[in-house]
C-alpha cells in the first residue's frame, strides 16, 4: 500500500469506481476506499443490479404462467423455485463485483478495503479490522452514496418489515405485502413479488404515484398496475406497524387528516426514498458543512474545502447510478486539468416494471409552470406493428418540443423496452436536435423504436400510422 496519491476516493459505488477508473486512465495515482467488502456500492450489491435480476426472472415466470398459452406454447404446471431465482441474482452480483476489481487492476487503481474518513487536508484515515492507516493525497473525492430513509415509528428488521435491501432476499413469497411509497424502487420491488404471487397494497402519502415524473405517464402507469392486481391507497400515511402478532398490523390515516384504519400484512416494505450517506466522514476536519438534508454542495464537483470533491448521491441531483457515473468521470477529468462536464438536462430516468417507464428532460407539468410554449407528439404502442406481434401494446411515446424552434425538450414513454429506447432521444437532446430530426431519420421496420419516430412526426402533426 502506497502512502501518497493524486486522488483518494471514499466510496466504491458507481460514482467512486468510475471516477477511479477514469483517473487511472488519465495516468493519475489513485486509490479507492470501500467499506462494504465488495465494490459496486448500493447499485450493484443491493440495488439496481439484483433488483433487475429479480424483475427479469419474475417477469419470465409470469409470462410462462399466464402468457405462453396464448402463443401456442403448452408448458404444463409452472412452478416457482425461489431459492434458485435468488441464487441466480446473487451470481450476477458476484460476477459484476469481481469485474470491477479486474478493471481496477487493469487501470492501475489501488482498491483499499475499509471505512474511510477525512482526517484533515490531504489526509484520509482508513479503519479496517480494528487498525487504522492514514493515506496522504493531493485530492479527496467523496463518493459515499446514499442509504435507505427510515420511516419514523416503523422499525425495519429486514425480516418482516424490510427495506429495499431485505426485499431482495425474502425467504418466501408473502401472502400480503404492504408497500410504503409509490416511487421507482417500491414499484419495481412490489411488481416482483406481485408476479410471484403476493397480494400487493401500495400506500403513498401523495395523491399520485411516481412523483417528479410526467403526470400523464404516472396516471397511465397506475391504471396499468391496477389492472395487474396492485391496490393503491393514495393520499395516505402509515402511522405505525404492530409486529406483536402472527401477522403485521399496519395503521393508516388520510394524509389530510381523518379516521384511521388498520390493514394486515405478512410483509411490509418501506420505500420512502434514500438519504445521503455523509455522517461520520470527518467533514468538519476540512470545514465542509452539509445542508439540512445531509447533502454536500459543490461547484463543478469542488466542495468548499480546497482539493476536496464530491460526486453521486451524497450531493444534489437525481439519485441515479448513471448520473453518479457521469459525475465521477467528469470529476476525474477536472482534477486532471481537463474540461469534465455533465449535462443535467439530459439525465434519463427508467422504472423497470412491466411495462417499463422512461423519461428524460422537461415534463409537461414543468413546461406549463414555466410558461414555455411547446408542442407535443404522442404515439400509442397499440398502433405499432412490432408491439402488436409481441403482445406488448400497453403504453405510448410522447415527445415535447419548443413551439418555435422545434428543439426537443423532453420525452416520456411507457411500454415494453422503453428503458432502451429512451437513449435515442437522449442522444438527440445532447446535440440539441429538433423533433423533425428524429421524424426524418429512417428507423428499421418492424421495431418498437418506430413509435419514437411516429411520436416525433406527431409534433408537427404528420403522424403516419395512427
Amino acid at each position: 500500500m502506497s502512502d501518497t496519491y493524486d486522488i483518494v476516493i471514499i466510496g466504491g459505488g458507481p460514482g467512486g469506481y468510475n471516477c477511479a477508473i477514469r483517473a487511472g486512465q488519465l495516468g493519475l495515482k489513485v486509490a479507492c476506499v470501500e467499506m462494504r467488502g465488495t465494490l459496486g456500492g448500493t447499485c450493484l450489491n443491493v440495488g439496481c443490479i439484483p433488483s433487475k435480476a429479480l424483475l427479469h426472472a419474475s417477469e419470465m415466470f409470469d409470462v410462462a404462467r399466464t402468457g405462453f398459452a396464448g402463443l401456442g406454447i403448452k408448458t404444463g404446471n409452472v412452478e416457482l423455485d425461489l431459492d434458485t431465482m435468488l441464487g441466480q441474482k446473487d451470481e450476477a452480483v458476484d460476477g459484476l463485483t469481481k469485474g470491477i476489481e479486474f478493471l481496477f487492476k487493469k487501470n492501475g487503481v489501488e482498491y483499499i478495503r475499509g471505512r474511510g474518513r477525512i482526517a484533515g487536508p490531504g489526509q484520509v484515515e482508513v479503519e479496517s479490522e480494528g487498525s487504522r492507516h492514514t493515506l496522504e493525497t493531493r485530492n479527496i473525492v467523496i463518493a459515499t452514496g446514499s442509504e435507505v430513509t427510515p420511516l419514523p415509528g416503523v422499525e425495519i428488521d429486514e425480516k418482516r418489515v424490510v427495506s429495499s435491501t431485505g426485499a431482495l432476499s425474502l425467504e418466501a413469497v408473502p401472502g400480503k405485502l404492504v408497500l410504503i411509497g409509490a416511487g421507482v424502487i417500491g414499484l419495481e420491488l412490489g411488481s416482483v413479488w406481485r408476479r410471484l404471487g403476493a397480494d400487493v397494497t401500495v400506500v403513498e402519502y401523495l395523491d399520485r404515484i411516481l412523483p417528479g415524473m410526467d403526470s400523464e405517464l404516472a396516471k397511465t402507469a397506475q391504471r396499468t398496475f391496477a389492472k395487474q392486481g396492485m391496490d393503491f391507497k393514495l393520499g395516505t400515511k402509515v402511522t405505525g406497524v404492530d409486529t406483536s402478532g402472527e401477522t403485521l398490523a399496519v395503521t393508516l390515516e388520510p394524509a389530510a387528516g381523518g379516521e384511521a384504519e388498520t390493514i394486515e400484512a405478512d410483509t411490509v416494505l418501506v420505500c420512502i426514498g434514500r438519504r445521503p450517506y455523509t455522517d461520520g466522514l470527518g467533514l468538519e476536519t476540512v470545514g465542509i458543512e452539509t445542508d439540512q438534508r445531509g447533502f454536500i454542495a459543490h461547484d463543478h464537483y469542488r466542495t468548499t474545502a480546497e482539493n476536496v470533491w464530491v460526486v453521486g448521491d451524497c450531493t444534489h441531483g437525481p439519485m441515479l447510478a448513471h448520473k453518479a457515473e457521469d459525475e465521477g468521470v467528469a470529476c476525474a477529468e477536472r482534477i486532471a486539468g481537463k474540461a469534465g462536464h455533465v449535462n443535467y438536462n439530459v439525465i434519463p430516468g427508467v422504472v423497470y416494471t412491466a411495462p417499463e417507464i422512461a423519461s428524460v428532460g422537461k415534463t409537461e407539468d414543468e413546461l406549463k409552470s414555466e410558461g414555455r410554449k411547446y408542442k407535443k407528439g404522442k404515439f400509442p404502442f397499440q398502433a405499432n406493428s412490432r408491439a402488436r406481434t409481441n403482445h406488448a401494446t400497453d403504453g405510448f411515446v410522447k415527445i415535447l418540443a419548443d413551439a418555435e424552434t422545434d428543439e426537443i425538450l423532453g420525452a416520456h414513454m411507457i411500454g415494453a423496452n422503453v428503458g432502451e429506447m429512451i437513449a435515442e432521444v437522449c442522444l438527440a437532446m445532447e446535440f440539441r436536435a429538433a423533433s423533425e430530426d428524429i421524424a426524418r431519420t429512417c428507423h428499421p421496420h418492424p421495431t418498437l423504436t418506430e413509435a419514437v419516430r411516429q411520436a416525433a412526426m406527431g409534433v408537427e402533426g404528420w403522424t403516419m400510422q395512427s
